[in-house]
């Protein structure tokens, strides 16, 4: 059975959006999914189904996410091998850019359209590297975001429904995983 790396948006943010780990896993459950193991309590939930679609995947999760929750969860999945070569680029991305001092990766729903990579390349201050790789954003900053360089919320304004995760957490989650 295909696995998937589910990432979930928004979730234990204040008092309002709570979704423990546990809970998170009975729901993923819940929702007929095998093999399912969380990491850390930010939203990343590692699954097998029968299920061929990656759309079908997400949208089967964001229901049983409502449904436990009562609020939506975006959720963005991705295939093993997909995350293994977003790993694989961000390595030779840091590789590249040894000044940096952080590695972002925006995970999107959607891959985006010409137009809208040149908006988003339109973005880049110096000192950031940006560079999109199918469904992923990397973003290498050689100062901390916040002074100066693309900001997170100008990226989903481009390309929609999106969650970010660093280089060192997805590193991590195909360590266990992968």
């Amino acid at each position: 059975m295909p696995a998937y790396i589910a990432f979930l948006r928004a979730i234990n943010l204040g008092k309002h959006r709570q979704f423990p780990k546990d809970a998170l896993r009975a729901a993923v459950e819940g929702a007929g999914f095998g093999d399912v193991e969380t990491h850390i309590n930010t939203g990343n939930v590692r699954l097998t189904t029968t299920m061929r679609s990656r759309q079908r995947v997400e949208e089967a999760l964001e229901r049983a996410f409502a449904a436990d929750r009562g609020f939506e969860v975006p959720t963005i999945a991705y295939r093993l091998e997909e995350l293994r070569e977003i790993v694989r680029v961000g390595d030779e991305l840091a590789e590249a850019h040894p000044e940096a001092v952080r590695h972002y990766v925006t995970l999107l729903k959607e891959e985006p359209g010409n137009r809208t990579r040149e908006a988003l390349e339109a973005l880049t201050e110096p000192g950031v590297h940006l560079e999109v790789v199918g469904r992923a954003v990397h973003v290498v900053p050689d100062h901390v975001l916040g002074q100066g360089g693309p900001q997170n919320d100008r990226i989903e304004k481009l390309l929609g429904t999106a969650t970010t995760r660093n280089q060192t957490v997805l590193r991590a989650i195909l360590a266990t995983w992968g």
